[in-house]
């Protein structure tokens, strides 16, 4: 037996020696993406991400649109590779595993290639050990719990609007990435894009070119979430491929109704879509101690929703003052004007104006403060992923600006005034107000 064994064991290690030296006398092909030729990132350097939320915000980061700034999204890019998408409707996220996989076989020379997969499920995504960061494009009330759900998993975050919708949920994000150690990036792009125009307007303020800063005008109301109860005899049959209950999630059940896009009919006041931009560059810019109490006050002289003004007092002495575009109640596409003791500077994504002119004129110092500069959102986001240092518009500034459109809003709702104490992170003697700084979700969505 020890005989056989002997030969057995010889014959073995022949052939084995044998195929291995035919292996290096033969050529061998290894393609240029594996190596970091031809302008690709060898695999190890390339952040593995995933996907979930799929409509024209999350496809428009993925493929290429008005929000990433980023010719090709972050598909094209080559110090990316996208593993998964997810979406709760199957057509698109069929669509965009469909897509990705034709950009990676052309972009590696190969007839076909299937590395990215299709989910419904989010949970599959974040489950998944080689998935390093998530982009989150969803409906309002999904972003906090869904990024909380990621940062635990282990996973860096990119999410986009509202950040949160209750301010006890963006609490718990904040303390879950501080625990976690995880790279968190809110998708309020005006601080890195637009030609640094909202950059520009907080260095100049904060180093004094208007004089004090007394007042600032945000053309954009704030808002607050309110889960109404179901109080409609209508209902329709779910649509094929759409996963009603995972769109619902932590929300109160309701049948399905029609279109569901980001939010359910009654469960806002306010403005929680576009005002997270413009509250993040306002605060950004007064720059107001993140520990001091605020006041809140509520105004309206015209008695219709649309002529009412939320103003907004720091412990600084800025006061910022919240309402539509002049002659637009509703608001374009926001803005800000900050005014001060020595002029006033107004800016928006299209226009950065100042009075008097010459405040715009004279560059700034090279002694004058700066604040954190980034050129690409997406950039930081990924720059930010790789080195480990905070982006530039991390979780405690994120949340810190929802906390600021929230409270606002419960103010808008109750039309009423309120002191905001933000370390303990609740009104100040407002047991009414207290009460809708949380909501209950529904089981099995309780972080």
């Amino acid at each position: 037996m020890r005989h056989a064994f002997l030969l057995n064991r010889r014959r073995f290690l022949s052939r084995t020696s044998a195929a291995f030296g035919a292996a290096l006398a033969a050529p061998t092909l290894i393609p240029a993406s594996a190596l970091g030729l031809n302008g690709t990132i060898v695999p190890s350097e390339r952040i593995n991400m995933g996907f979930i939320g799929l409509g024209g915000q999350g496809s428009g980061h993925l493929l290429g649109g008005a929000w990433t700034y980023v010719p090709g999204g972050y598909v094209a890019r080559n110090d990316v590779q996208v593993l998964a998408v997810c979406d709760v409707r199957k057509e698109r996220r069929e669509l965009a595993q469909a897509r990705c996989n034709q950009v990676y076989a052309q972009k590696f020379n190969q007839a076909r290639y299937d590395g990215v997969q299709a989910c419904n499920d989010f949970r599959e995504v974040l489950a998944r050990p080689e998935i390093e960061a998530v982009l989150l494009a969803l409906p309002y009330h999904w972003a906090a719990p869904m990024a909380t759900m990621a940062a635990k998993a282990g996973k860096d975050v990119y999410c986009e609007k509202p950040i949160a919708i209750t301010v006890r949920e963006g609490r718990n994000l904040v303390e879950t990435c501080r625990r976690y150690g995880r790279i968190y990036q809110a998708g309020t792009q005006q601080r890195s894009e637009y030609a640094g125009k909202f950059r520009l307007a907080c260095e100049l303020v904060r180093n004094g070119r208007i004089g004090q800063l007394k007042e600032v005008y945000a053309y954009r109301l704030p808002g607050a979430f309110f889960p109404t109860p179901w109080a409609s005899d209508t209902s329709r049959p779910v649509p094929a491929g759409f996963d009603w209950d995972l769109w619902l999630g932590p929300l109160p059940w309701r049948p399905f109704a029609g279109a569901a896009g980001h939010a359910l009919p009654g469960c806002f006041i306010g403005d929680v879509n576009w005002s997270p931009h413009h509250y993040d560059i306002i605060q950004w810019t007064v720059n107001p101690d993140p520990a001091a109490p605020i006041e809140v006050t509520y105004e309206n002289k015209g008695n219709r929703p649309e002529t009412a003004v939320i103003h907004y007092r720091y412990s600084n002495g800025a006061v910022v003052h919240s309402t539509g575009y002049p002659g637009e109640p509703v608001g374009g596409e926001g803005g800000a004007c900050f005014v001060g003791t020595e002029g006033r500077i107004a800016v928006e994504r299209a226009n950065i104006v100042s009075d008097p002119a010459g405040i715009l004129k004279e560059p700034l110092r090279p002694g004058d403060s700066r604040a954190y500069h980034a050129d690409s959102h997406s950039g930081n986001f990924l720059e930010c992923v790789r080195s480990r240092r905070p982006t530039i518009c991390n979780p405690e500034t994120a949340v810190y600006t929802m906390n600021a459109i929230l409270i606002g809003g419960i103010a808008l709702a109750l039309q009423c005034a309120l002191k905001w104490d933000p370390v303990k992170a609740e009104f100040v003697g407002d047991e009414q107000a207290n009460r809708l700084l949380a909501y209950t979700p529904r089981p099995p969505w309780r972080l």
